[in-house]
């Protein structure tokens, strides 16, 4: 799964690397966490052209009643999500790219779990592959959320994890976010990333709490916890 990342990049480069005019004010998030503003990548809905958009993440489907949902509804699996009711439609024309400089996953380690930071060998940040939705309540307010999705793991994340987010390549950014061809069409980016393009390293338990938003949630660690 993918259940923590971090933004770090300023506006101005993600403007360039997603070819947006706009450029956000963004504050560094070292410790991005389910139900938490999300930061994307979208087409507007009615022109068609790029934006910026903010999701709370936890994807709550258009047909819920309330937003129970949101909490379970992080990730969603690239093999099925054509398919499961809460993603389908968004899958076929609401789909969204999560600028990420890196994620976490813990690592199964002598009967604990070691938290890992993953990142481009590069340092350039990530495109992760998303979802967004629209959810009006009973009560007439209006929530905009999203879900990540995820794949089978690559060689560097396999020993780490069973799954890792699905990593969208900058040439294949508008393909992704098209909502115009057929779905199936984009099928074939819900791929693992190559493992060479990536690197991770083991970083405190400090990560561990959603409240610790700063530098020491991806601060190398010399060993394994």
């Amino acid at each position: 799964m993918c259940g923590r990342f971090a933004l770090l990049a300023p506006g101005e480069s993600l403007a360039e690397q997603f070819l947006l005019d706009a450029i956000l004010a963004l504050t560094p998030r070292y410790n991005i966490a389910p139900t938490q503003p999300v930061t994307a990548v979208r087409l507007n809905p009615h022109s068609n052209n790029r934006e910026w958009a903010v999701f709370r993440w936890g994807l709550i489907p258009s047909w819920a009643k309330d937003m129970k949902f949101s909490a379970r509804m992080i990730n969603a699996r690239a093999e099925t999500v054509a398919e499961k009711p809460a993603f389908r439609a968004a899958f076929k024309r609401r789909r969204c790219l999560i600028p990420a400089d890196g994620f976490y996953e813990w690592q199964k380690w002598n009967g604990r779990k070691q938290p890992m930071y993953i990142h481009a060998r590069d340092g350039r940040p990530l495109a992760l592959a998303g979802l967004w939705e629209h959810w009006q309540s009973p009560d007439g307010s209006e929530i905009e959320s999203c879900t990540i999705l995820t794949t089978e793991p690559n060689e560097l994340m396999a020993p780490i994890h069973n799954r890792m987010p699905v990593i969208i390549e900058p040439e294949d950014y508008s393909m992704w976010l098209d909502p115009r061809p057929r779905p199936e069409d984009a099928r074939h980016l819900l791929r693992p990333y190559p493992a060479v393009k990536m690197t991770a390293y083991p970083v405190s338990a400090h990560v561990n709490s959603p409240r610790n938003d700063d530098p020491t949630c991806m601060e190398a660690i010399w060993s394994k916890e």
